[in-house]
């Protein structure tokens, strides 16, 4: 799930922009959006969704909890009713391992094979 579409500077974003910013499918945000009370697109009067950065934040966390911890449902509407703060913290943590990995692996993949000798490990 990437980050970088959320610094373009809008205000709101539609479903379709939002499902592709996630990596994830319009039904799938509909659910949630019915499972969650704490998503809140503003509607227009055709019933089109706009989203706040604020709700994509709270996707992407209701994303974590299910998709990558394995929570259920259930699971992870306790998990942000208890304890909000700390999945997004944990969630925050992992995302900077990860970007901090990912660096890696590129400065890694620019060296070139030489530069790794026995001696050198």
């Amino acid at each position: 799930m990437e980050k970088n579409e959320q610094n373009s500077g809008k205000l709101y974003y539609t479903i379709g922009e939002v499902a592709e910013m996630l990596k994830v499918s319009k039904p799938l945000l509909r659910f949630w959006e019915k499972e969650f009370d704490i998503i809140t697109p503003r509607k227009s009067a055709k019933g089109t969704r706009y989203y706040s950065t604020e709700d994509i934040e709270t996707i992407r966390l209701i994303y974590y909890l299910t998709k990558e911890k394995g929570l259920t449902l259930s699971g992870a509407k306790k998990k942000l009713k208890e304890n909000r703060d700390g999945a997004i913290r944990n969630h925050e943590i992992i995302d900077r391992l990860t970007n901090i990995k990912e660096e890696i692996i590129a400065m890694r993949d620019e060296l070139e094979p030489e530069d790794f000798t026995e001696n050198s490990l």
